[in-house]
């Protein structure tokens, strides 16, 4: 298999069979500096078109490493630039198969420019179309920037490569030690990467994150739903910590797409279907577990600076393209670490105003703890929360009943303290005390959860809101 069959075959095991149609595939390198005109560029190093996944139009360009390692120069870049001006005419998402050397240095500035042009279609594509980028082989220097300017970036888990600055270039470190462009790095310590995975697998991943997003920030992501809409998540309750399964019950069939998976896991974000509408889903977690049901990792319930900047990111994502917005709290505070302390004011100040910006249905189901600030950060009608819904056996308060009496009875013996306590945690943070106050409207058994949550967003579908008037936030 020739590389070059590797850029298209990269499309057409993508697209649906038969479906792709190239554009510019005559297009070749004008450059002449260096001996370029004595040097073939079919395509210019990029094969550039558009087909359907299931049935949804998308536009898509493929690098070809054969011609001057995919280098990107002034036609490749035009190429490219050009799919985004078809798809921003036509609603559809644009998903770029990386696989290039980067800059073209025969070409200098035209490259440049070219690289400029190509950000810029992508700045004005943001919260328009859904932009969808996977890496295969080499992504390095300014290349980096367009993964990192798209929604959702994958990464072929072996061959991949994506830095900046290469490993060996970072002061103090050299590849063998910590190889930096790596997938694993990518995902797991920079969240830049939403999978790392097979060729296979990410294709796959595309094509169903596509199959359940919106075409663009006016269409409707919506499909037929076969799932019983009053169906009982009998196993719900015991799911209060690895909160991805959760979803996954409440979900239509099952289905739940989960974003930036091995990156800071005691946040979980994702999307489910319910009575056939997609839906954006932000939980807190406490444990993962294996397919075998055995928890492999755990982790206080606590939002990390990590975990809020990815809650962030995705409920701004869902707000930009109008899909509503469910939550699963079980929070008691912040991650508290020096570490973490320098991040964590800002991160967390990201987290609520990302909740409190959006104007998109929200739904938050508290389904265990609920304290303090951390709270009120995740999601809370404090905050915006349309519908908020609480497990009978939720706390929602300030601490802990245990803390709070020992520093209401501070100097006083241990059964006072007993005494406080339980009086505290009947009065402060009992489900009932939330809900007398209106800052829980209803209170449901867990096994009831999917029938209420999609009663709540249906009531909700019809939901504007305003905002005061502004150019945009600077949080």
């Amino acid at each position: 298999m020739s590389t070059t069959s590797q850029a298209s075959q990269r499309i057409n095991a993508l697209l649906d069979e038969n479906s792709f149609v190239e554009i510019g595939g005559l297009v070749t390198a004008r450059a002449t500096d260096f001996n370029l005109k004595q040097t073939e560029t079919p395509s210019d190093g990029v094969v550039t078109g558009y087909g359907v996944i299931d049935g949804n139009l998308v536009y898509v360009y493929s690098q070809d490493a054969s011609v001057l390692n995919g280098s990107v120069g002034e036609m490749h870049a035009k190429k490219i630039v050009n799919i985004y001006e078809l798809a921003m005419k036509m609603g559809a998402p644009v998903i770029g198969l990386i696989d290039s050397a980067g800059l073209r240095l025969q070409e200098a500035t035209d490259a440049l420019n070219g690289f400029g042009e190509i950000y810029r279609s992508q700045t004005f594509a943001s919260g328009v179309i859904p932009q969808i980028t996977a890496v295969f082989g080499s992504c390095g220097g300014g290349l980096a920037l367009i993964p990192a300017m798209t929604d959702f970036a994958f990464m072929e888990e072996k061959k991949a490569k994506l830095f900046v600055n290469s490993p060996n270039a970072l002061d103090g470190n050299e590849i063998s030690r910590c190889d930096t462009s790596a997938a694993a790095f990518q995902s797991e310590e920079t969240g830049l990467v939403d999978m790392a995975a097979d060729e296979a697998t990410i294709l796959g991943q595309i094509r169903q994150l596509v199959s359940i997003l919106p075409a663009n920030n006016s269409d409707l992501a919506w499909s037929d739903c076969t799932d019983d809409l009053n169906r009982a998540c009998a196993q719900i309750e015991n799911c209060v910590g690895d909160t991805a399964i959760a979803l996954s019950q409440i979900a239509d069939d099952g289905l739940f797409v989960e974003v930036k998976q091995d990156y800071a896991k005691d946040m979980v974000a994702g999307f489910i279907r319910l009575n056939g509408a997609t839906i954006g889903a932000v939980a807190n977690r406490t444990e993962v577990c294996d397919e075998n049901g055995e928890v492999v990792e755990k982790f206080d319930a606590a939002i990390s600076p990590n975990g809020a900047e990815k809650a962030a990111e995705f409920v701004n994502f869902c707000d930009a393209f109008d899909i509503p917005v469910l939550t699963l709290t079980n929070v008691t505070g912040f991650a508290a670490t020096t570490c973490s302390e320098k991040r964590m004011a800002k991160a967390a100040g990201r987290l609520t105003y990302a909740f409190a910006n959006a104007t998109v249905p929200k739904v938050n189901v508290i389904i265990g703890k609920a304290y303090g600030s951390a709270y009120v950060a995740m999601n809370s009608k404090a905050v915006g929360a349309d519908i908020t819904i609480a497990w009978p056996d939720a706390q929602i308060g300030m601490m802990d009943a245990k803390l709070a009496a020992k520093i209401i009875c501070d100097g006083q013996g241990a059964e006072a303290i007993e005494t406080c306590a339980k009086e505290y945690e009947a009065l402060q943070n009992h489900v009932t005390s939330a809900a007398k106050r209106g800052y829980v409207d209803q209170i449901v058994e867990p096994a009831d959860t999917r029938k209420y949550v999609i009663g709540a967003f249906e009531m909700l579908s019809s939901k504007t809101e305003g905002r005061p008037e502004k150019k945009h936030g600077t949080v």
